[in-house]
């Protein structure tokens, strides 16, 4: 076959994997199977996609269609090729403000689709929780749904169009159609036109689909192929909207054909003010009960928060700070969303409400949020399924119940009947989502390493199967059938429809080449499951910690949710590198995925030992943005640097790693001639020749030497200091004693301005540079050292601030996961009072210690480019404080994630070009913008280079700027 693969790869205008590396990384998706493709193609053309087909036709493979590649049920796993059309098909083709329809094509994500309609007063409605990544052909292959389906209803009720590729590689466009009956030639289309009228043409097939199908009162209801909305449509149905094949092709998992162009239905924009009523209830019987008097008031979303979400919110960065409207461990919040004109018509419904459900005995805390604070609510319901991947262990909320939907009036008894069902078998599960809509995400905990726990996954789909089809509802209500549900097809809708199905599936597709073994046909659902029962694998013995589990583990937390593959668009760091390239391969969820691979299956005495994982590896700019960002808290910067370090036992470190992580060595024999070292940087031609030496990009500047070091500036510095003045311990790390001392200056001289007495205490550098090559050992003999020195002089009322962020967050970030065990509580205690110089200053502004009163009147305007490490550990509210201390300086966030840089990684040769496609995303542009009188800032020393290397202007560190503020 490899021959095969190698002459169509000439063929084609994309590309076409059948590499180990890239199978494997398409080998899963986000549901619970793996099962290696036999290639990857990324078609550039319609006519790649052709051939594609056309190969698969003639060679007994198959095709599986492929976005954003987030399905739970499977439906992108298989062993034909994968087509990923996420990187080249994403045209918006066409809008139609005055018909309200927009043509697209099927690698357009949602948000960006409704980004691009807001222009006209427009958008998409349909809202996954993937909607910062969801693809709008993945969108329609699965009938997806979201939050405000009591208002918008699913895809496939948006759906008007396609235009698709047939089994014969014959392109067709399906659309509103008053001519079903009347197709007569030989074609495939007519085939399918004929066949289909046929089938539901037969009383007999009328009858028993009625009968069969789950409750119309269920809007979302995804069981098998639509026969059901097929037959609500004119002929079949008197007062049936003209037949569209749309109706079955939504919900179809690529099985039928391969969309090329897709027109939808767009609605106008709903009222802008919106309010959420955030119900606390003691359990989630409660809530249920309560859903059903909030629906009278016609919210456009009713949706379900239980307390294993919340309690997982609590360990996640990110959506800790987005849990700030939660009051106490309430069993449940239901997050009831009303659109008004105004906030006054809001509040008077929530006040009804609340009235009615304290009558009713329901609920006990009612806050109602608005503006950014509603976003941040949406943000972590939407983060939930992310979140459950955070538990630690082998034990994780599966998806395989998850989906299951009934008639909103039933889902109080359905959701008692599913408890007692688990609490038989001694589980439990958790709960969210749709509860206006009838449908609960339910997530049994169970691990499927065991032989025990694969039972449970088997056990658990078929008793809620009957259940299911006890309340006639759907076992999937959005997230699809895929090869986990297509099993219970034929339990759910009755043989003889079931038979049917199979016969629409030869019809459409003669060869079996799209997506086979879903829907129907599919293979038993516990088989081709990502764990194998009874798995054993070694003890990993790592020189960081990886609390409560191994760094297998830690790598296992990523469920392939996808967030990842959020673009620019979206704001957030998460992740710069498949931002820039829109590769899968150059995503988190890509690096956890071939980490897990390999040392789950790898036969090696050094599991770490594989050039595929480095390969995967390589582009990862250890920026952070994952550590915070990913629901899952998967810390690639972590496992790269693990890894990395393990990797190098039988390799050893490479010179230039070598270099760069004894860049302080380096320098400090620098600093002795920085005449001599500065002759050589500021010579573009010397430069180049030296950057080659050491594999470092030519078109690279270098930073340059300080004519003097900032720590022996500081021991010949005269302290202006005032009596009784505060100490503060400041850590002069590496980067700004040798190449950034002005500015330490300015941080000691402004803080003496501002009544502090600033003391250097005795201590070693960082470690950051060792950290982010992989020399764990050095980095490891640094950080001891800092805690042993540090910890009995730092205190809450004296902390340790830093000047620059990738040094002093070390403290914050890697030291406790690093130090020998009788350090490890100090270390932590010690983390807790370590400061970014802008937390610092910010403290001091919320204490009132520091008066505007200090500062010049005169009006500035400030766009701040926040450092990543910053971003994932800290934020940038600090940074906006401090630089408003002077009353008329107006301070912007500039909207970028990574600039690119990242320590080291800018520089290399390799990664030369990739960093500047980084910064190209966002913060170049919105730095070329800006006018000589707008200040631009920026805390990261390597933010400050990117953006003189990338733009020509001069940054500053917002030291420098309330340096320069001062009276």
């Amino acid at each position: 076959m490899n021959a095969k693969l190698q002459q169509l790869a000439t063929q084609l205008e994309g590309n076409l994997h059948y590499d180990t590396v890239m199978r494997t990384l398409y080998a899963t998706d986000a549901s619970a199977y793996r099962e290696m493709p036999t290639a990857v193609a990324i078609p550039k053309t319609i006519e790649d996609i052709k051939k594609l087909i056309k190969f698969a036709r003639e060679n007994g493979s198959s095709i599986i269609p492929r976005t954003a590649g987030t399905s739970l049920a499977g439906q992108v796993v298989g062993n034909g090729i994968v087509v990923d059309v996420s990187k080249n098909f994403t045209k918006i083709l066409e809008i139609n403000k005055e018909e309200k329809w927009v043509r697209v094509q099927p690698g357009v994500v949602r948000d960006v689709l409704n980004m691009e309609l807001a222009k006209y007063g427009l958008f998409f409605g349909p809202e996954t929780s993937t909607a910062n990544r969801a693809m709008i052909g993945g969108m329609v292959g699965n009938n997806s749904c979201g939050s405000n389906s009591v208002v918008y209803g699913s895809t496939r009720d948006h759906l008007l169009e396609v235009k698709a590729i047939l089994a014969d590689g014959s392109e067709i466009e399906f659309k509103a159609n008053h001519e079903i009956g009347k197709y007569s030639d030989d074609s495939l289309e007519s085939k399918i036109y004929q066949k289909t009228f046929e089938v539901l043409s037969n009383p007999e097939n009328q009858a028993e689909i009625r009968k069969e199908f789950p409750k119309k009162t269920i809007e979302r209801r995804n069981t098998g192929y639509a026969l059901d909305m097929l037959l609500d449509c004119a002929p079949f149905s008197e007062e049936g909207k003209p037949f569209n094949f749309c109706e079955l092709i939504a919900g179809s998992e690529g099985t039928l054909c391969f969309l090329t162009e897709i027109k939808l239905h767009v609605n106008e924009m709903p009222p802008k003010e919106i309010g959420l009523i955030c119900a606390h209830f003691n359990n989630v019987n409660e809530s249920l009960k309560a859903n059903l008097i909030a629906l009278k008031y016609n919210p456009s979303a009713s949706e379900l928060i239980d307390h294993y979400i919340l309690e997982c919110t609590k360990a996640n960065p990110e959506q800790r700070l987005n849990r700030f409207f939660v009051q106490g461990d309430p069993g449940a919040i239901l997050v009831v969303e009303i659109r008004k004109d105004n906030r006054e018509e809001i509040n008077v419904i929530a006040r009804q409400m609340e009235a009615e459900m304290r009558e009713a005995g329901l609920g006990f805390h009612f806050p109602v949020l608005f503006g950014e604070d509603s976003k941040k609510v949406w943000n972590l319901r939407k983060a939930g399924l992310g979140l459950l991947s955070n538990l630690p262990g082998d034990e994780k909320a599966v998806a395989v119940i998850e989906d299951t939907a009934v008639d909103v009036n039933d889902l109080p008894d359905y959701i008692t009947e599913f408890n007692e069902i688990l609490a038989k078998h001694g589980m439990y599960s958790v709960h969210y989502a749709h509860a206006g809509s009838g449908e609960i995400h339910l997530r049994p905990i169970i691990n499927l390493k065991t032989v025990e726990g694969n039972k449970q996954f088997r056990i658990i789909a078929e008793e809620i199967a009957t259940l299911v089809k006890k309340y006639n509802g759907s076992l999937s209500g959005e997230h699809g059938d895929g090869r986990l549900r297509g099993e219970f097809i034929k339990q759910m809708v009755g043989e003889k429809n079931y038979a049917l199905m199979k016969e629409v599936k030869t019809t459409w597709d003669p060869y079996n080449i799209f997506n086979p073994n879903k829907i129907v046909d599919t293979p038993p659902m516990d088989t081709f499951l990502r764990y194998k029962p009874g798995q054993q694998t070694p003890e990993f013995k790592t020189t960081f910690r990886f609390q409560d589990q191994d760094i297998l583990q830690h790598a296992e937390q990523c469920n392939g949710s996808g967030d990842c593959r959020k673009t620019h668009f979206s704001g957030g760091t998460m992740c710069p590198s498949y931002m820039a390239t829109r590769n899968e391969k150059e995503t988190t969820r890509a690096r956890a995925n071939i980490l897990r691979e390999y040392l789950t299956n790898s036969d090696k005495t050094n599991r770490y030992d594989h050039e595929e994982i480095k390969e995967v590896m390589d582009l990862c700019l250890s920026c952070k943005g994952c550590k915070s960002e990913c629901p899952s808290n998967v810390d690639v910067a972590k496992l790269k640097a693990e890894f990395l370090h393990q990797y190098y036992k039988d390799h050893g470190v490479p010179l230039r790693s070598r270099l760069i992580g004894n860049f302080s060595k380096l320098s400090k024999i620098a600093s002795y001639v920085p005449w001599a070292y500065n002759f050589i940087f500021e010579n573009a031609p010397l430069r180049k020749i030296a950057n080659s030496v050491v594999g470092f990009h030519p078109e690279r500047s270098m930073p340059l030497m300080a004519k003097e070091t900032f720590r022996k500036w500081f021991s010949n510095h005269t302290k202006d200091t005032k009596p009784n003045a505060s100490k503060v311990y400041l850590f002069a790390d590496e980067f700004t004693n040798y190449n950034d001392t002005e500015i330490g200056k300015k941080a000691v001289i402004l803080l003496e301005k501002l009544g502090y007495e600033v003391i250097i205490p005795q201590h070693v550098d960082s470690g950051r540079a060792y950290l982010s090559k992989g020399m764990l050992d050095e980095g490891k003999a640094l950080a001891n050292k800092n805690i042993a020195l540090l910890k009995d002089v730092i205190t809450s009322e004296t902390p340790l601030i830093g000047i620059e962020p990738s040094a002093i967050l070390t403290f914050r970030d890697e030291y406790p996961d690093l130090v020998d065990e009788h350090l490890l509580e100090d270390a932590k205690a010690l983390a807790k009072n370590v400061l970014l110089f802008d937390e610092f200053i910010a403290r001091e502004v919320d204490k009132k210690a520091i008066s505007k009163e200090l500062f010049t009147k005169e009006k500035k305007m400030i766009k701040l480019h926040g450092h990543c490490q910053q971003k994932s550990l800290s934020s940038l509210v600090f940074s906006k404080k401090m630089l408003s201390l002077p009353e008329n300086y107006e301070v912007q966030l500039i909207p970028s994630g990574c600039c690119g840089m990242a320590g080291s990684f800018g520089y290399e040769k390799e990664h030369y070009d990739l960093s500047m496609q980084v910064g190209e995303l966002v913060l170049f542009p919105t730095v070329r913008k800006q006018s000589d009188e707008v200040i631009i800032a920026a805390p990261g020393t390597s933010c400050r280079h990117q953006i003189h290397d990338g733009t020509g202007k001069h940054a500053l560190h917002t030291i420098e700027i309330l340096f320069e503020a001062l009276i």
